[in-house]
């Protein structure tokens, strides 16, 4: 692989030597008649292939639509914010959409309008304050909508109302993992300090073992949420800069070594509610049918077949940490209030998680 990227390189370079070479030469050309030089037949020809690149543009524009166009264009949020977010990404799109199909279309088109002929100037406006006004009012007006949106959303979204008595749960960020931390009976989490790290006592997410608060701090390898309890979430990083990222809740914030970030949302629909709904059924479907296909080869050979993909909510980290970044995930379960409790119960508090 690196010797096929050292000769693709090696090829780029002679081509910009190459063009660059071109170039010179006719920069220092006298008259129209040397070599490499357009004429009206190549303008002509160039002319018409920008109409034809145009017409490519949006024809296959429409072919990706209807084949594979998912409309709407966002789906499966699971949090009371989520469809706000999914809006926003909505209006962006269609707005990027409009533009760039007026501005593709008024650049091609000129291009072929305004070819080179000999003998023949474009008609041109070495300066129009009108159009110059419109060109610049238009993209202020329609920027200053979004930006004003999603500041707005971004407000509400991270004024998480702590009277609200939130759930807190602590995500802790480590090469290459991820532990949860909650506040137990008291939902308030004991002071902790990476200095506090003690793997021969077991504390591993460095928690003050003279805190009060911490005793019953509970710490976790899944994160089980209830349904329709606001939670917020407080973020560290052990080692590198991380980034807490889950998907279906339209949330993601980075975890920065030496401090401590959050954010905050309500999950608004259980696992095994979304397990049910019929686009994530195709699409389990879809993915265990091509599992089914790749697992004949390894049969073949004696070995497992893959697993039987389910879907589950997922944390994953969003920052390229480090080699095994691909792999640092956490399972999120999203359950009733009930099932939240029944799970709590038989998770072991940190004081008796210790080692002595």
């Amino acid at each position: 692989m690196t010797a096929l990227l050292t000769i693709i390189v090696l090829v780029f370079i002679l081509v910009a030597i190459w063009q660059m070479v071109k170039i010179f030469d006719l920069a220092q050309a006298k008259n129209d008649n040397i070599p490499g030089v357009a004429t009206d037949k190549d303008n002509t020809i160039n002319g018409y292939l920008m109409m034809g690149f145009l017409a490519f543009i949006y024809i296959i524009t429409i072919v990706c639509f209807v084949k594979w166009g998912d409309l709407p264009l966002m789906s499966n949020s699971a949090s009371e914010h989520g469809p706000t977010i999914d809006n926003l990404m909505i209006i962006s799109m269609v707005v990027i959409f409009i533009v760039q199909t007026i501005t593709q279309f008024l650049l091609h088109y000129f291009a072929y309008k305004y070819k080179g002929e000999k003998g023949k100037k474009a008609l041109f406006f070495a300066d129009n304050n009108k159009l110059e006004a419109i060109w610049t009012i238009i993209p202020v007006i329609v920027l200053a909508g979004l930006i004003i949106y999603g500041l707005n959303t971004w407000i509400n979204i991270m004024g998480v109302d702590e009277s609200d008595d939130p759930l807190i749960v602590e995500l802790y960020a480590q090469q290459f993992n991820w532990k949860a931390r909650y506040g137990g009976n008291d939902n308030t989490l004991g002071k902790a300090n990476v200095r506090l790290i003690d793997i021969d006592r077991a504390n591993i997410l460095g928690l003050d073992e003279s805190d009060p608060n911490a005793q019953d701090d509970v710490i976790t390898t899944e994160l089980h949420l209830p349904v329709g309890k606001p939670v917020l979430f407080k973020m560290r990083s052990q080692d590198v800069l991380h980034s807490a990222y889950m998907p279906h809740f339209r949330a993601q914030m980075n975890c920065v070594p030496g401090m401590i970030t959050q954010f905050g949302f309500t999950p608004t629909v259980t696992t095994a509610d979304m397990r049910q709904t019929p686009e994530m059924q195709e699409k389990v479907a879809r993915i265990n049918k091509i599992r089914v296909e790749n697992s004949k080869p390894l049969i073949a050979k004696g070995e497992e077949a893959l697993e039987r993909y389910e879907f589950d909510y997922i944390l994953l980290c969003n920052k390229i940490c480090g080699k095994s970044h691909y792999n640092m995930q956490m399972k999120i379960v999203v359950e009733t209030q009930e099932e939240y409790d029944a799970w709590m119960k038989e998770q072991k508090e940190f004081k008796n998680s210790l080692i002595n």
